[in-house]
């Protein structure tokens, strides 16, 4: 039997439709609407052997035999794709990608079956973390510490650290900041404390920290010898991480009763005596100082001041160029050279002008003070004589001679000479005896 498509009503019938040349004229009517209710196609049953002879009786198929097999929506809407994108019914290969969700197992007895492969099951893998020699940790984590003085990222910082330390070394990046600090100046031993507090449970625990100060007080006979104030350092170190509460109160209380070298047991009583100070805790936000930019201009005029005052009561020169570097303020030595170049016109003594003239050439010789930094502190001067001309009357003079014996002793700038006035603004004398008045009045004063 074979299913042919006549074009006929797609649903069942009553009774079989009879053909049209027995309708009669009476059945007009009848055959009329049988033909409104007709569909596209009709499902008919014939005999292959009948079809091939003649034309066989038409019997159709009934309606859900029609739809049996169709994967078309049921419901009248959709696009007519396949149902669950192809992944549905029997015979179908599957939704796109299916394949590689699939485990293969493979078969001993197959051919290209490899009995040392890595899917066979006999193969376990673990994680395995190498530990770093401790000369390695020390050799990465000091660029990373150099670095972070530059730049004072805390959290770049920490993750260079994340790359290489683990938790059984995480105690050596501790030490190394420490040491390290030991050998820069305040400003960077208030950087290694910010970066010791942040690191704090991200790559250091309080029980690193406590056994890296451990070995430091350890090793403090030997870093005493690199650092004289190593105990004084280092006491500060510990006293901060306990304000920081990143170290326990109780690490000093016991290590106070153990046996330690003496060096240690001078930095441990040192740092109990600055937690035991009254506001103790809040002092020592600020134990390292405020240095560099950070602090106000007023305060850096006055220290600058007492600088120059210390250098003239002494006349250690090395020593003030010590204090202009702790100063930390590159940016700012334009002031000193204006307060130097000030006091030597308010002093009006030939012996200060000659030692604060020494001071600025050595400050030029050293590199200290930039040339442009030089200038500009002159240039400041020379904007100011007439406000300074009214409480000093011979600062043109003074100036005249600051300006020649500097000159001898370093170059000024082009435009420094250049803006130089040739004479008194104001003359409070005669023309005839002024020069020998002002003579007369600067013997006098020396």
């Amino acid at each position: 039997m074979e299913v042919v498509h006549v074009d006929s009503e797609n649903v069942a019938m009553d009774e079989a439709v009879k053909p049209v040349a027995d309708v009669g004229a009476g059945d007009a009517a009848t055959s009329q609407t049988e033909r409104l209710r007709r569909k596209n196609k009709k499902y008919a049953r014939t005999n292959s052997k009948e079809g091939k002879e003649g034309v066989s009786a038409v019997t159709p198929l009934p309606k859900y035999r029609s739809w049996k097999n169709s994967r078309r929506p049921r419901n009248g809407h959709g696009r007519g794709l396949p149902k669950k994108g192809g992944a549905g019914g029997k015979g179908v290969w599957g939704a796109p990608g299916s394949e590689l969700l699939e485990e293969y197992e493979e078969d001993a007895n197959d051919p290209n079956y490899d009995s040392e492969a890595v899917t066979n099951g006999d193969i376990e893998f673990k994680q395995v973390i190498v530990e770093a020699e401790p000369e390695e940790v020390v050799r990465k984590a000091e660029p990373v510490i150099l670095e972070y003085f530059e730049h004072g990222d805390t959290n770049a910082a920490a993750e260079d650290f994340l790359e290489f330390v683990t938790a059984k070394r995480s105690h050596l990046i501790c030490e190394t900041i420490v040491e390290i600090a030991l050998d820069h100046k305040p400003s960077h031993c208030e950087m290694a404390s910010v970066l010791i507090s942040d690191l704090y449970g991200r790559v250091l625990s309080a029980k690193d920290i406590g056994y890296a100060f451990e070995r430091l007080l350890d090793k403090l006979p030997d870093l005493v010898l690199d650092t004289p104030d190593a105990c004084v350092l280092l006491s500060n170190f510990i006293a901060r991480c306990v304000a920081d509460d990143c170290l326990p109160p109780r690490f000093v209380q016991v290590q106070a009763q153990a046996e330690l070298n003496p060096h240690a047991k001078q930095a441990i009583h040192r740092a109990e005596t600055l937690l035991s100070m009254k506001q103790g805790l809040v002092r020592l936000d600020n134990i390292w100082g405020v240095g560099g930019g950070i602090r106000p201009v007023k305060s850096l005029i006055r220290q600058i001041q007492l600088l120059l005052k210390e250098y003239l009561t002494s006349g250690d020169l090395a020593e003030a160029m010590r204090c202009v570097r702790e100063l930390e303020v590159p940016h700012f030595h334009h002031e000193l050279v204006y307060e130097t170049i000030l006091l030597a016109l308010e002093t009006i003594n030939s012996t200060v002008e000659e030692q604060l003239c020494t001071f600025l050439a050595e400050l030029r010789r050293c590199v200290i003070v930039t040339p442009d930094q030089m200038d500009r502190g002159f240039l400041r001067v020379l904007e100011d004589m007439t406000d300074i001309v009214l409480d000093v009357p011979l600062a043109y003079i003074m100036l005249d001679r600051v300006v020649e014996r500097c000159q001898q002793k370093f170059q000024l700038g082009a435009t420094v000479l250049e803006r130089m006035p040739t004479r008194g603004r104001k003359r409070f004398v005669s023309e005839g005896d002024g020069g020998a008045i002002k003579d007369h009045a600067l013997k006098l004063r020396e």
